[in-house]
This record gives C-alpha cells, sequence and structure tokens, in this order.
C-alpha cells in the first residue's frame, strides 16, 4: 500500500471496518508496536524492524485472538530483535511462535514444541526442552556458545 497507515487498515477494512472505527483500529496497532510516527510514510521508505513491526501492526489490527509468527526474529539486527520482544511481551494476547532462533523462544515463550517430520517429539516447559542437549541434537538444534538457561 502507499502509507503505513493504509497497509494496516488493509486487513479491517475489507473485514467491514469503516470511518472513525477503522482509523482507531489503526492508530492502535500503530501505537502497540511504537510506529504511530509513521502513519503516512510510504512502507518502503521503513528499516528491516520497522517493517515487521508494521507487520505486526497489520496483524494486530485485526484483533486476533492469538498472535501466529514465523521466524519473527529472522534477518533482525540485535536493536531492533530487542524491540521486537519487547513489543511482543507487552501484549496481551496468545502467542504461537514457530522459529529456530532458541534463545528469542526462550525469551518469549513458556512452552517448546519440537515438530519433526509433522510429528511432536518434544513439548513441554521450554526450559526442560532447551536443556535437553540430547534432543536438541537430534533434530539438529542448537543454542548459541555461551548462552546459558
Amino acid at each position: 500500500m502507499p502509507t503505513v497507515g493504509q497497509d494496516v487498515a488493509f486487513g479491517p477494512y475489507n473485514a467491514g471496518l469503516r470511518g472513525s472505527q477503522l482509523e482507531s483500529a489503526v492508530r492502535q496497532a500503530l501505537e502497540l508496536v511504537g510506529m504511530s510516527e509513521f502513519i503516512d510514510r510510504p512502507p518502503h521508505h521503513l528499516s528491516f524492524g520497522q517493517r515487521r513491526r508494521v507487520a505486526v501492526a497489520t496483524v494486530l489490527a485485526m484483533k486476533p485472538a492469538i498472535l501466529v509468527m514465523d521466524e519473527p526474529s529472522s534477518n533482525l539486527d540485535p536493536a531492533a530483535r530487542r524491540e521486537l520482544a519487547e513489543i511482543i511481551t507487552s501484549l496481551d494476547i496468545t502467542l504461537l511462535m514457530v522459529t529456530h532462533d532458541l534463545p528469542f523462544a526462550y525469551e518469549l515463550c513458556q512452552r517448546a514444541v519440537i515438530l519433526s517430520a509433522g510429528v511432536v517429539a518434544a513439548d513441554g516447559p521450554i526450559k526442560s526442552v532447551l536443556s535437553d542437549s540430547n534432543l536438541l541434537k537430534a533434530h539438529r538444534l542448537e543454542l548459541p556458545k555461551g548462552f546459558s538457561l
């Protein structure tokens, strides 16, 4: 869309919101991700981290019960990654996240499920799952050197 505001409005508009209700949904979503001042800016003029925050706002504008994210920390620099984590933890919403970024998952999630060939290989408290080095190795997952639980 030509502007960040129009991008965030796309879903609610197509769901039937109009006028002040649409404007309110857009402003609230952008406020939640700290991008209110960018409402009139073209999305292609944003950094990658800002684009990721706007993408989250486009979903939040739809008032979902569950926020589903696929590799949300990919291609983000450390500052943008931290900012995204802060935004996600500030939300009062159920989060389902698919990621290979185990430290990011540890920071944001209480529970971990490891899928292998479409089958649940592990399901439990994230600290327990990530502490099982044999399990992680068997499923080609690893924590970064120096990372401790």
